[in-house]
């Protein structure tokens, strides 16, 4: 294995991609590839990929896919420049967590996005 590109399914690609950007992610694939009425997007900032994927677009294919926003999924992202990230970010985001050292060495704050996932950004010392 070399990577994992999570798939997340939202209810507001426009929303979604917007509050990405804030976080510093750039859209490196769509579809459709140009316009604002995306169905899926991949964004990238760094190393660190996610896809976003609206409901209907595989509702026939996968009706498996079924359920509310947010959930048990919470996203542990590493960054290197924890302080900078927090201070770009909040009154932007909504911050769950404020900046916190950690009992294994980590400083870490938490986010949610527009589709109730928590996003942990974490710099390791």
């Amino acid at each position: 294995m070399e990577s994992l590109s999570p798939n997340i399914f939202v209810t507001d690609m426009k929303a979604t991609v917007a509050l990405y950007r804030i976080l510093g992610f750039e859209v490196t694939m769509s579809v459709p590839e140009t316009g604002e009425e995306l169905i899926w997007a991949m964004m990238a900032n760094g190393k660190v990929t996610i896809m976003f994927q609206s409901f209907e677009s595989l509702a026939n294919e996968l009706p498996e896919i079924k359920r509310t926003d947010g959930g048990s999924l919470l996203l542990y992202i590493n960054v290197s420049d924890i302080n900078g990230l927090f201070n770009s970010v909040k009154g932007k985001v909504t911050v769950l967590k404020g900046l916190e050292k950690t009992f294994y060495g980590a400083t870490e704050f938490s986010i949610v996005d527009n589709n109730n996932y928590v996003l942990t950004f974490a710099q390791h010392e």
